[in-house]
């Protein structure tokens, strides 16, 4: 492996590590829950999802009809189980599995 990539990835896992952990740590500081941070950690789930989304949809920009099914059997996935939850980990898995099946059903 090349020193960049191993470099890229300790980056990446850092970043995403503080990420995670930070915010944790952040609400035991006497926060008020109407406060900046909060606000900061409330929308944490949703930027996920967010994030999530722009990943998934970029490499279909210029969708072909094909394209379009995969996505929107994700993105409906993601809509019915987390409106039905409200729970972010419960919505990306169902997405995926969405688009996976839709793409697996579709073959090569």
């Amino acid at each position: 492996m090349s020193p960049d990539v191993m470099i890229l990835a300790l980056t990446v896992g850092a970043a995403n590590w503080c990420f995670r952990y930070l915010p944790t740590r952040a609400s035991g500081m006497g926060r008020m829950p109407g406060g900046a941070a909060g606000r900061f950690l409330a929308a944490t789930g949703p930027a996920a999802i967010a994030t999530l989304f722009v990943a998934s949809v970029l490499p279909w920009a210029l969708p072909s009809p094909r394209d379009v099914a995969p996505l929107a059997a994700g993105l409906a996935a993601v809509l019915a189980v987390f409106a039905a939850t409200r729970s972010v980990a419960a919505a990306t898995v169902a997405g995926a599995l969405g688009c996976g099946a839709v793409v697996a059903a579709l073959g090569p």
